[in-house]
C-alpha cells in the first residue's frame, strides 16, 4: 500500500460550541402571536398570567468541523394544522401557550478546519430592528472568519477573515510552538467590537463596522432584500503582556458601559496543588475600556484576591451589570462598586481565614460547568455531574446583596449551552445527545409540592423510553414523559414571598449524538441472511460502540444500511411496476367510522409484468381478483393511482388508461396521435412515463410529446389534451413530472410576484367546496432534451419559471427572466459553448439528459418543496426551494415576459439551492425501457421522504426539512417499490428484487433516522463504558463499564493503602466529620450482553464485579491452544490493575473466563442424561435440555502480574499480554498460563497490540509503535524495527494491500501515520527504523481501527484472479472521540495519481466556506515538536465530494486541465465508495 484515501462516512455528532443570533432572519420578521382565550384551567399556576414568546433567534452549533445553522419552530396550541407533525416535535406538554418547539435545518457546512470557539456578533438593534447577526467562527492558530448569512444564496457567506499566523505574525507566539487551547472569541453585547484572544497573551480587538458607514451600503442592502448584517471593519492587537497580564484564564465584555468595557481574568503568579495551602487566592480581573478608534485601553478598575481556582467570567446583563466570577468552589459577583461571595463546599477558603463566608444550601463543585442566563438576574448552571442549578442574584438597584443557589434537575453533560429568546435553552452536548428545553417561570408558591418532589429527577426522563414510544399518538406521549415535567425553587430560607421565582421545564426536541466512540465492535445483526454474498452481505453486520460517558454513556447500534423488517415474501419473476390504490366507496355505507385519511387501508395491488397485469385484494389477506375486476389486465401497467379524493382510480397503459371505481371500469381512453402532428411516425408512440396530481395526469410519451388527462370531480370523468404550449414546439421533453403545491397555504404562491393578489382569495372559493378545499395549486415541470427545465401551472399552461441548462448542476437556479440577458440570445450563447466545449474535449456529454424529475413538499408547516432530477449517467441533482425578494431592478425584462404569458405571474421570487447528497452511490441507467425509480412515501412508520429503485436502492428521509441518505443493500437491486398500509401491515412498505422476490416489509421502528447513519442506543447503561468485544459463537458482547459510587472517605483512604500491611487507618490532619464525607470513586465491572432478537433493549446476561480499587483496562475474546488435550478453546481474557495511589507498587491481574453453558464444559450434549445430586429429580437422572441455555461465565483461571495488564491478544494459539513495561507470552496448559518468551524494550504503557499472523504491532503511550515478531522455534519475540520519534499513541493497526504490510497509528494530535518496514533501505538504519509512507492530519482523536476486507467493485470483477492483489485488499474503518467514523482505504498507484492532480485543482476551483484551506488543514500537526515531514501520499475525499457539486461545464474543464475525462474520475470514486460500503 503506497498509496491511501482517506474518507468520512458519518461526520462528528458531539457539539462542542453553541451560540444563539438572529442570523437567517431579523427580530422584525417575528410576528407576534394573538394570545388565545385564556382557559382558567391551563393557567391557574400562574397568577402573573402566560409569559409571550418575543422573537427566537437562530441557534448556531458546531461539531468538530461541521457547522450547521438551525431555526426553531414553535408549535402553538391550537395549531391543529400540525398535527401530522412527527410525535417528536410535540413532546412535552403545553407551556405558555407553547404545544411543541423543532428544531428544522437552515444550512449546514463541513469546514476544512475545525471550529475551536464561536460567537456571536450582535447587530444591536432593538426588538424591531431589520439588521442581522453574524457569526464568528475562531481556527487553530490564529485564524478568524466572520460570516453573514445571504438570503440570495439561502447560505452562509465569509464577509471577512483575519489571520495572524506565517512568518510576519511570528513574534506573536513569544518563541513559544504549543499552546493549551485554540483562540478564544467574545462579542460586546451591543455588537460594536469583538475579541479574540490568541496565543494565550495576545488580544485581537475585532472593530464593527457602524451602520451609517460606507462599509455597508446602500447598494447593499438592496442586494440582500433589505437585511443587512454586522460586518467586522478593521482589526488590530493589543499585547496583554505590555500591560502586565501574564496567565489570561477568560475575558468578558460587560453590560452597562457607554464604551465597550472588556473585564480579564488572569493570574499574577502561578501556584501548585503542593502550594496551595499557602498561596490560594492568586487570581484577579481588570477593567479596561475600548476605544476602538483611539486604539486605546485605560484600565477602569480591578478587583484582586480572587481564588486560584477561578476560571471563568459571566456579564451579568443590564440593569445589574458587573461580572460573575466561577470558581471550583465559590462564587463571586464583581462590579465597579460592590462586591459578594458565595461558598459552595467545605474547600472554599477565603482570603485570611478570619471572615466568614455566606455558604449554599448543600454542597457542590463548579469546575468545568457551563452557564447561561434565563433572565437578567438568574442564570442556569450546568455541572460536571450533569446537574442544573439556578442562581439568583438577590439585587436592589444596581447593588447585588447576596447569590441565591438552588438545585434543579438532572440533565446531560454538557459542553455548551445558550439561550434562545425568552423562553427556550439548549444544552450541547459532546458526550450525550443535546436538548432543546422550553422554560418558564412565575412568581408564587403554588408549586412548591411539585417542585420538591422533582428535585432529583432526570430531565430527560426515561430517554430511550420516550424514543421507544415517539411514534404512538401524543396523548400516550404526554403521560409517558410527564416526569419531563420540571420544576423547581429559587428560593433561601429568609427570601420574602414576592422574590421567588419557581421556574418549570419541558424538554422540546433533541439532536442525536452517538460520540465520544471509545471502542466499537463488529458483529452480526439479528436478523442476518447466512445466504447473502458480496455488497449485501454487508448489511448482515453492525457496528456496537461504545459512546458517552458517565450517566450517559450508552452502548450505540450502529449500521450504515437500512435493513427491513420482514413480514412476508412470495416469488414474483419479471416484474415491472408494483402500485397500491385506495377505493373510497367500500366503507361509504359505515359512516360513523369515518377514518383519518391517513389512516385509509389500501385496497388494491396492481402489479405489472412484463405480459400482463395482475390486481390483488389487499384486505386481510392478499388474494388475486384479477379476473373478476375490470382493470386492463392484458399487457403492462405504466402507472395506476387515486383521483377525485380516492373516489376513482386510474389506471395507464401503454396505449389508453382507464378510469375505475373500486373493481368497476366508468371509463376507457386511448391515446391516439396528437391532432396537430402528422400521422408518419408518431402512431407508434407509446406512454413511456406517468405522473399523477388529483384531478390531473400528465404522460410522456417515446416520442417526447406529452399529454394531459385533465378530471372533471363533479362527473368523474377524464378527457385528453395535449397543452397548446407544445403542440407547436418541436422540442423533445425528457422528464417531466407534476408537482401538487397543497396545504393551508400553497407555497409556491408566496414566490410569484404578485403573491399579495393570489392568496386569499381563492381560499373562500376552495372552503366552499369540501372535495376541493385540500388541493393546492398544481405545476407540471418539463425537462427538455437540451437540458433545460421549465415549470408549468396547470391547467392553464402559464409559463411560470423555466431555467437554462438545468442539467449542468448549477449551485443555484433563478429564473431566467430575473437575469439580465433575455432568453433566447442566453440560449444560443450556452448551445454554442457547450459545442465547442464538447467538440474540444472529446467526451461525450451531448447525449446527456435529465431521464426522470419528481418535485415535492412533504407535511409540516414551513417545509419547502425539494427538486430531483437523475442524469443519464446515474447522478442525482437533488435541489431544495427557498424564496429570496431581489431588488425591484426587474422591470426592463417585464416586456418580454408578457408576451409568452398573459397573467405575467411568474414565480420570480423562487430559487432553487442544489443540497449535496451523502453516501449515495451512482449507477448507470440501463438502455432498456426507463423506469421510474424515484417513490414518494407520505407516511411509512410516521416518516416521509421517497425511495429511490435500482441497483443501488436508498431511502431519502426528510427530517428537519434536511434529506437523510440512507442506503438498503441487503437485496441487491430493487426494480418496484409502493406503500402498503392494511391490516397485517401497518404503515409498511412492499419492493420487488432484480431476482423477482415480491416482500412486504416494515421498518425497524427503534432505530432513529435523524443521523448520518441509522442508530439504535440500545441500552442506557448508567456508568461509562470503556471496551466492548465480540463473542461470535453465541452472538454476545462482553463490555467494560465503570459505575460512579460515592464512598467515605475512610473507606477510601483504606483502600488506597496496601491491604496486605493490615494496619488501622489514623491520619491526624483530617477530623472526624472530613473522615465521613463522601467521595465518589469509580467501580469497575463486565456486563456480558445479548442482543433481544425483538429488537428491544438488550439483556445483560452475567455481570462479572471487579474487586475494590480494581480497574478492568482490556477485555478480548481469545482463541487459546491447550497443550494439554491438544485443543483449541475459546475464552474471554480481562486485564485489570489496582489503582491505589503512587505509593503502591502497580499489580495487575490477568482472569480467563469461559463462556458456556454448565453441560458443555463437561463435555457433554443435549439430550443426554446425566446424575448430578444438587441438580437431580426425583428420579435421581437430569435431562439436559439446550433450550435451558444459562450462561455459565466460570472463572478458569486468575493469577495477578506485576504491573497494569493494559492489553491482550492472542498468537497462534497463545497468549500475549502487555504487563506495564514488559510484553510476555504464555501458553496455555488448561489450569496454568506459562511464560514462554518476553520483550523488555522500553513501552512504558501499551495502548494497543495487533497481530497478524505472527508479526506483533505495540502502540506505547509516549514512545511510538514497536515491530515485533514471534518465532516457534527457539520461542523468541524479537523486535524488527521501530519509529524513533516520540509519539503518543492513541490506536494502532496493520493494514494490508494485496502483498505489502503497512502499520497505521493515531496520535493524540488528532493525525494518522502510515509506516512500513523495508530493512533493504539505506535510511531505515538497516532495518531497524520504520520508514513513514504517508501522513495526514484527521482534525478528530481516533481510538479504534477495524480492518476489513475491501468489496470487489465494478471495474475489479472484469480480469481479476481470486488470489490476486485486488481481492486481497484491506481497509481500516476507524471511530473517533467527536462521533465521526471514517476509513483509511488503499489505492492503486494510477487512481492515486489521477486524484490527487484533481485534488490539487479543486483547492481552487471550489469556494471553501469561511475561507479555509484544505491543504493546511491536512497537513500534519506536530504541536511544536520535532517532525520530519513525511510523503503525502493520502488524498482526501472530504475535498474530492465536491467534485460532484460542481457546474457540469466546470467538471469537464478540469478533468480536460488534468488529462482525464469525467466519467473516469466519477467511476473512480465510485469503486472507492463501492469498495467500502461497508456495514
Amino acid at each position: 500500500m503506497s498509496f491511501a484515501a482517506y474518507k468520512m462516512m458519518h461526520w462528528p455528532t458531539g457539539i462542542e460550541n453553541c451560540a444563539a443570533g438572529f442570523v437567517s432572519h431579523s427580530r422584525a420578521d417575528f410576528v407576534p402571536r394573538i394570545p388565545p382565550i385564556q382557559s382558567d384551567d391551563l393557567d391557574s399556576d400562574w397568577p402573573a398570567g402566560r409569559r409571550e414568546t418575543g422573537p427566537v433567534p437562530n441557534l448556531v452549533v458546531t461539531a468538530g468541523n461541521v457547522l450547521e445553522v438551525y431555526v426553531v419552530r414553535l408549535q402553538e396550541e391550537d395549531d391543529t394544522r400540525s398535527s401530522r407533525a412527527p410525535a417528536e416535535s410535540r413532546r412535552g406538554g403545553l407551556m405558555d401557550g407553547l404545544s411543541g418547539a423543532s428544531l428544522e435545518l437552515v444550512c449546514h457546512y463541513r469546514l476544512h478546519g475545525n471550529v475551536q470557539t464561536i460567537a456571536v456578533l450582535s447587530s444591536g438593534g432593538g426588538d424591531g430592528s431589520r439588521r442581522r447577526d453574524s457569526i464568528i467562527l475562531s481556527f487553530q492558530d490564529a485564524k478568524i472568519s466572520v460570516l453573514e448569512f445571504d438570503d440570495s444564496i439561502h447560505g452562509l457567506r465569509t464577509s471577512s477573515m483575519h489571520c495572524f499566523e506565517g512568518p510576519e505574525w511570528l513574534y506573536l507566539k513569544r518563541g513559544r510552538e504549543s499552546f493549551a487551547r485554540g483562540p478564544l472569541v467574545k462579542v460586546d453585547p451591543q455588537g460594536r467590537c469583538a475579541g479574540v484572544l490568541a496565543y494565550n497573551i495576545q488580544m485581537i480587538m475585532l472593530k464593527a463596522a457602524q451602520a451609517g458607514s460606507g462599509l455597508v451600503g446602500e447598494e447593499d442592502a438592496l442586494g440582500s432584500g433589505g437585511a443587512v448584517s454586522a460586518r467586522i471593519e478593521s482589526s488590530y492587537i493589543i499585547n496583554l503582556r505590555d500591560l502586565d497580564m501574564k496567565h489570561i484564564k477568560d475575558f468578558v465584555f460587560v453590560h452597562g458601559y457607554i464604551e465597550p468595557v472588556m473585564v480579564i481574568l488572569h493570574e499574577r503568579e502561578l501556584t501548585w496543588a503542593g502550594r496551595v495551602l499557602w498561596k490560594h487566592h492568586t487570581c484577579m480581573i481588570s477593567a479596561l475600556s475600548i476605544s476602538t478608534t483611539l486604539k486605546q485601553h485605560p484600565l477602569i478598575w480591578s478587583a484582586v484576591n480572587l481564588p486560584h481556582d477561578a476560571y471563568k467570567l459571566l456579564a451579568v446583563p443590564s440593569p445589574i451589570g458587573g461580572v460573575l466570577v466561577i470558581c471550583a468552589n465559590t462564587l463571586h459577583y464583581q462590579s465597579q462598586s460592590n462586591s459578594c461571595t458565595l461558598a459552595l463546599n467545605s474547600y472554599a477558603v477565603s482570603v485570611d481565614s478570619s471572615q466568614e463566608m455566606r455558604r449554599a444550601p448543600f454542597s457542590v463543585e463548579l469546575d468545568a460547568a457551563n452557564a447561561t442566563w434565563l433572565s437578567n438576574d438568574v442564570v442556569l448552571l450546568s455541572t460536571k455531574a450533569g446537574e442544573l442549578l439556578l442562581l439568583t442574584l438577590v439585587y436592589d438597584g444596581r447593588v447585588v446583596q447576596r447569590l441565591d443557589l438552588s438545585k434543579s434537575k438532572a440533565s446531560v453533560l454538557t459542553s455548551g449551552i445558550t439561550t434562545i429568546g425568552n423562553s427556550l435553552f439548549f444544552l450541547g452536548s459532546r458526550l450525550g445527545d443535546s436538548l432543546l428545553v422550553q422554560f418558564t417561570y412565575g412568581l408564587g408558591t403554588s408549586m412548591l409540592s411539585s417542585g420538591l418532589k422533582d428535585e432529583v429527577g432526570d430531565i430527560e426522563g426515561d430517554a430511550h423510553l420516550a424514543k421507544r414510544l415517539r411514534r404512538s399518538s401524543s396523548d400516550v406521549l404526554q403521560d409517558m414523559t410527564s416526569g419531563e415535567e420540571l420544576s423547581l425553587y429559587v428560593s433561601a430560607p429568609n427570601n420574602s414571598e414576592s422574590t421567588q421565582k419557581s421556574f418549570s421545564f419541558t424538554v422540546r426536541d433533541s439532536l442525536v449524538n452517538v460520540g465520544p466512540l471509545k471502542d466499537f465492535s463488529y458483529g452480526l445483526r439479528i436478523n442476518a441472511d447466512p445466504n447473502a454474498t458480496g455488497v449485501a452481505k454487508q448489511s448482515n453486520y453492525e457496528l456496537v460502540c461504545c459512546s458517552g460517558h458517565g450517566k450517559n454513556g450508552a452502548l450505540c447500534v450502529l449500521r450504515q444500511s437500512i435493513r427491513p423488517e420482514m413480514i412476508t415474501e412470495v416469488e414474483l419473476p419479471g416484474c415491472k411496476g408494483i402500485w397500491t390504490v385506495y377505493h373510497k366507496s367500500t366503507r361509504s355505507h359505515d359512516s360513523s367510522k369515518l377514518v383519518a385519511a391517513d389512516d385509509e387501508y389500501h385496497a388494491y395491488l396492481i402489479i405489472s409484468l412484463e405480459a400482463r397485469t395482475m390486481v390483488l385484494e389487499t384486505a386481510d389477506l392478499l388474494t388475486e381478483v384479477t379476473e373478476s375486476v375490470d382493470y386492463y389486465v392484458q399487457g403492462r401497467t405504466i402507472a395506476a393511482g387515486n383521483l377525485f379524493g380516492r373516489r376513482r382510480v386510474v389506471q395507464v397503459y401503454e396505449r389508453g388508461a382507464r378510469i375505475l371505481d373500486g373493481s368497476f371500469m366508468t371509463q376507457d381512453l386511448s391515446f391516439g396521435p396528437a391532432p396537430s402532428e402528422s400521422s408518419s411516425g408518431s402512431e407508434n408512440a407509446v406512454v413511456t412515463s406517468v405522473s399523477i396530481a388529483d384531478p390531473y395526469v400528465v404522460l410522456r410519451m417515446s416520442d417526447g410529446s406529452i399529454r394531459l388527462l385533465v378530471g372533471d370531480p363533479t362527473s368523474c370523468t377524464v378527457s385528453v389534451s395535449t397543452p397548446a404550449d407544445f403542440e407547436s414546439s418541436k422540442s423533445i421533453i425528457s422528464a417531466c413530472t407534476l408537482y401538487r403545491d397543497k396545504g393551508p397555504e400553497p407555497w409556491l404562491r408566496k414566490t410569484s410576484t404578485d403573491a399579495w393578489l393570489s392568496t386569499g382569495v381563492d381560499e373562500a372559493i376552495d372552503g366552499a367546496d369540501e372535495t376541493l378545499q385540500d388541493q393546492g395549486d398544481i405545476y407540471c415541470v418539463v425537462c427538455y432534451e437540451s437540458g433545460s427545465l421549465d415549470i408549468y401551472d396547470v391547467p392553464s399552461f402559464n409559463y411560470v419559471f423555466s431555467v437554462d441548462n438545468f442539467i449542468s448542476g448549477r449551485p443555484h437556479l433563478v429564473d431566467a427572466f430575473v437575469q439580465e440577458q433575455p432568453k433566447d440570445l442566453q440560449k444560443a450563447t450556452n448551445k454554442n459553448s457547450e459545442e465547442s466545449a464538447g467538440q474540444g474535449r472529446k467526451e461525450n456529454v451531448q447525449n446527456m439528459k435529465i431521464v426522470e424529475l419528481a418535485m415535492q413538499r412533504w407535511s409540516g408547516k414551513h417545509s419547502r418543496p425539494f427538486l430531483l432530477g437523475i442524469l443519464t449517467d446515474g447522478s442525482i441533482l437533488c435541489y431544495h426551494a427557498y424564496l429570496f425578494e431581489g431588488p425591484e431592478s426587474t422591470s426592463r425584462t417585464e416586456d418580454s415576459v408578457s408576451s409568452r404569458n398573459s397573467s405575467g405571474s411568474r414565480l420570480r421570487n423562487l430559487r432553487f439551492v442544489r443540497v449535496p447528497l451523502d453516501s449515495y452511490a451512482r449507477e448507470e441507467t440501463s438502455d432498456g425501457m426507463p423506469c421510474q425509480r424515484i417513490s414518494v412515501f407520505k407516511n411509512i412508520a410516521g416518516y416521509q421522504g421517497l425511495f429511490l429503485s435500482g441497483s443501488r436502492p436508498a431511502w431519502f428521509m426528510v427530517f428537519r426539512e434536511r434529506l437523510r441518505v440512507h442506503p438498503q443493500l441487503c437485496d441487491g437491486s430493487i426494480v418496484a417499490f409502493t406503500v402498503l398500509h392494511n391490516v397485517n401491515c401497518n404503515h409498511g412498505f412492499i419492493y420487488v428484487t432484480s431476482e423477482g422476490i415480491l416482500k412486504i416489509c416494515q421498518l425497524p421502528s427503534i432505530t432513529s433516522y435523524d443521523n448520518y447513519w441509522p442508530v439504535q442506543k440500545v441500552i442506557p447503561l448508567k456508568g461509562t463504558p470503556h471496551q466492548v468485544t465480540y463473542f461470535a459463537e453465541r452472538n454476545l458482547y462482553p463490555l467494560i463499564v465503570s459505575v460512579p459510587v460515592p464512598k467515605p472517605l475512610n473507606q477510601v483512604m483504606s483502600s488506597l493503602l496496601d491491604q496486605e500491611v493490615g494496619h488501622q487507618f489514623e491520619n491526624p490532619n483530617l477530623s472526624p466529620d472530613d473522615l465521613n464525607r463522601t467521595y465518589t470513586i469509580d467501580e469497575f465491572e463486565v456486563r456480558i450482553l445479548e442482543p433481544e432478537r425483538s429488537g428491544g433493549p438488550w439483556q445483560t446476561k452475567v455481570t462479572i464485579p471487579m474487586q475494590s480499587s480494581e480497574n478492568a483496562l482490556t477485555i478480548r475474546v481469545v482463541t487459546l491452544f491447550n497443550t494439554t488435550t491438544n485443543e483449541n478453546e475459546t475464552l474471554l481474557a480481562i486485564g485489570t490493575a489496582y489503582v491505589q495511589g503512587e505509593d503502591v507498587a502497580a499489580r495487575g491481574r490477568i482472569i480467563l473466563r469461559a463462556l458456556a453453558p454448565w453441560w458443555e464444559r463437561l463435555h457433554l450434549h443435549p439430550g443426554s442424561r446425566v446424575q448430578i445430586p444438587e441438580m437431580a429429580s426425583p428420579s435421581g437422572v437430569f435431562k439436559i435440555d439446550s433450550a435451558d441455555f444459562h450462561l455459565q461465565v466460570s472463572e478458569i483461571y486468575s493469577k495477578e502480574l506485576k504491573g497494569a495488564i493494559s492489553a491482550l491478544a492472542s498468537l497462534q494459539g497463545h497468549l500475549l499480554i502487555a504487563s506495564g513495561p514488559k510484553i510476555i507470552l504464555h501458553k496455555w496448559t488448561g489450569t496454568e498460563l506459562n511464560g514462554i518468551a518476553f520483550f523488555d524494550a522500553p513501552p512504558l504503557y501499551v495502548v494497543s497490540l495487533n497481530i497478524v499472523k505472527n508479526f506483533i504491532l505495540i502502540g506505547d503511550v509516549h514512545k511510538s509503535i514497536y515491530f515485533l515478531s514471534w518465532k516457534e522455534q527457539g520461542a523468541q519475540l524479537s523486535l524488527l524495527a521501530k519509529d524513533f520519534g516520540s509519539l503518543d499513541c492513541f490506536a494502532t493497526e496493520f493494514l494490508i494491500d494485496g502483498s505489502t504490510l503497512s502499520l497505521v497509528v493515531s496520535d493524540d494530535q488528532k493525525n494518522i501515520q502510515i509506516f512500513y518496514y523495508a530493512p533493504k533501505m539505506s535510511e531505515s538504519w538497516k532495518g531497524q527504523r520504520l520508514l513513514s509512507r504517508a501522513e495526514f492530519h484527521v482534525g478528530a482523536h481516533v481510538t479504534k481501527f477495524l480492518r476489513l476486507q475491501m468489496l470487489p467493485t465494478s471495474t475489479d470483477r472484469t480480469g481479476s484472479t481470486p488470489g490476486s492483489d485486488k481481492t486481497n485488499r484491506f481497509a481500516l474503518l476507524f471511530g473517533a472521540l467527536d462521533g465521526s467514523i471514517g476509513c483509511i482505504a488503499p489505492l492503486d498507484e494510477l487512481t492515486f495519481r489521477r486524484l490527487q492532480s484533481l485534488q490539487k485543482k479543486l483547492v481552487d476551483a471550489v469556494p471553501h466556506v469561511a475561507g479555509l484551506n484544505p491543504r493546511s488543514f491536512r497537513q500534519f500537526c506536530s504541536n511544536g515538536k520535532a517532525h520530519r515531514p513525511g510523503p503525502d501520499s493520502i488524498v482526501d475525499c472530504e475535498l474530492l465530494c465536491h467534485y460532484e457539486m460542481l457546474p457540469l461545464e466546470e467538471q469537464l474543464e478540469i478533468a480536460h486541465l488534468i488529462g482525464t475525462t469525467r466519467s473516469q474520475i466519477l467511476s473512480n470514486l465510485n469503486d472507492l465508495f463501492l469498495g467500502t460500503s461497508f456495514l
